[in-house]
């Protein structure tokens, strides 16, 4: 199978801008480029699926740069529906430092920045050596602003997709790339870059976009109750992302496994035939939680997840020490202890039960634990069972978590 009809196969390829470019990107070795705009300081799950391209097509001998937009992301791409919130260059400078370290640890790949080439070029010099290439009709037909019409674009938003297409002429000339890849949203951009090219320069450059990865609700991969799931463990644990990846739904599991993982055809196929005699099982979830995880975080952080996971499944709470609790139980109401206190007086004043009354029932009725463990007297003083004498995993009922820390 060549590369790409491997591409095709997994799902990755939507546009691209000439028929040339299969037969390049299978005979040939192209120098190409996939950037983001720092408006985080890492990226996000969303992003992986676009990213691990340059890795694929990097396999196969091609070179990938990976481009932070240090000048596109002061002006910011514009949305669908409405003007996009500035920030501060402060904050893009520090989005910018982040973003390159991560990148460059995750993917190993060159970094550059366009803010480097785009700062010096004064509005009058952008107007002469740009602006005088591309018409404001074949502008007006890009779909995003084109959406924007009716509701207005400023023409600080306008202009982006010129600058990314300055972007594409400057790559070539210093860098010597010649196809630019991005998620399907990008196509728009990535097309003035061609026509900039051609115009300027009287050069045939290409491009190629993705899909975009969704859920079964047709939402983005990796937005999870509106919050991103970040690429930097600091920000998102292991166990979060094994949490979200091992909760893949069955309709969607297979074709991540094409798109944000190495496995070869067969073996994918394989995993997909066992899945559907055994779906219960979760084979293929299973399989992409540990393919993403080691990628991303190394093998030892996914054994450390998988074992939190399953800790917390048996309920054997006690298993686990206090900072992986705190990264199990993250978002569970929590409250202090500052002081010896009884299990009673815990559970009425944390609102973990309305009142004695209520605590004894639970109590009496063996539906309260600590650390994993079934408590029934009211009068134990709960210090004494805290887990590096740091925290409390309190559960009432079945599915009711609280975590108490010692102050």
């Amino acid at each position: 199978m060549t590369l790409f009809e491997d591409l095709k196969w997994r799902g990755l390829v939507k546009d691209i801008s000439s028929d040339e470019l299969e037969k390049k990107l299978n005979e040939e070795k192209l120098t190409f480029y996939i950037g983001t705009d720092p408006t985080a300081d890492s990226m996000h799950i969303g992003h992986f699926s676009s990213f691990l391209i340059a890795t694929r097509l990097a396999k196969y001998g091609h070179k990938p740069i990976l481009l932070i937009g240090g000048a596109t992301g002061l002006i910011g791409d514009p949305k669908p529906s409405n003007e996009r919130q500035m920030i501060t260059k402060e904050e893009v400078l520090k989005n910018v430092e982040g973003l390159t370290k991560q990148a460059e640890k995750i993917f190993g790949f060159e970094v550059v920045n366009n803010y480097d080439w785009i700062k010096d070029i004064n509005i009058l010099d952008f107007l002469r050596d740009y602006g005088k290439y591309i018409n404001v009709n074949y502008m007006l037909d890009k779909d995003i602003i084109n959406r924007r019409l009716e509701s207005g674009i400023t023409f600080c938003e306008f202009a982006y997709t010129l600058l990314q297409g300055l972007d594409f002429v400057h790559l070539n000339k210093e860098k010597g790339v010649t196809l630019q890849v991005a998620g399907s949203d990008q196509w728009g951009n990535i097309t003035t870059g061609i026509e900039l090219a051609r115009k300027k320069d009287n050069i045939e450059l290409y491009g190629m976009t993705m899909p975009l990865v969704l859920d079964s609700n047709g939402v983005k991969f990796g937005k999870t109750e509106g919050n991103a799931l970040w690429l930097d463990r600091e920000k998102t644990s292991s166990y979060e992302l094994y949490q979200y990846l091992i909760n893949t739904s069955d309709e969607c599991v297979i074709d991540y496994l094409k798109k944000l993982t190495f496995l070869t055809r067969e073996e994918i196929e394989e995993i997909e035939t066992k899945h559907n005699k055994s779906p219960e099982l979760r084979l293929a979830q299973q399989a992409l939680t540990k393919e993403v995880i080691t990628f991303l975080h190394g093998s030892d952080e996914y054994e450390k997840a998988k074992k939190m996971s399953e800790v917390l499944f048996s309920g054997n709470v006690s298993e686990l020490n206090s900072k992986e609790i705190e990264i199990c139980f993250k978002g569970v109401p929590t409250f202090d202890i500052t002081d010896k206190i009884s299990l009673i007086d815990m559970l009425v004043n944390n609102g973990i039960c309305s009142s004695r009354r209520e605590a004894r029932e639970f109590l009496n009725n063996n539906a309260i634990s600590i650390n994993g463990n079934i408590v029934n007297d009211e009068s134990i003083i709960v210090n004494d069972l805290a887990i590096d004498n740091k925290v409390i995993v309190v559960r009432r009922g079945k599915k009711k978590y609280y975590l108490g820390k010692l102050k």
